[in-house]
């Protein structure tokens, strides 16, 4: 698991799946957002706006993050 930092209250699923560099693009992280292969703490997500806060997990294409 990657412990990826913010300095924010929190942070969109779209803006997060860029700032921990899993994509190049905000339109890539769309695809991946959109198609199911995201899940926020254990659940398919398919909002990009979605809010993620400290110590929610992401799992992206099998790797998992957790926000501090």
């Amino acid at each position: 698991m990657k412990n990826i930092s913010i300095s924010t209250e929190y942070i969109k699923l779209d803006q997060f799946i860029k700032w921990a560099d899993v994509v190049p693009t905000g339109s890539d992280a769309k695809v991946l957002i959109s198609n199911g292969l995201v899940k926020v703490n254990g659940v398919v997500e398919v909002r990009r706006g979605r809010k993620l806060r400290k110590a929610d997990i992401i799992e992206v294409e099998g790797v998992k993050f957790i926000i501090e």
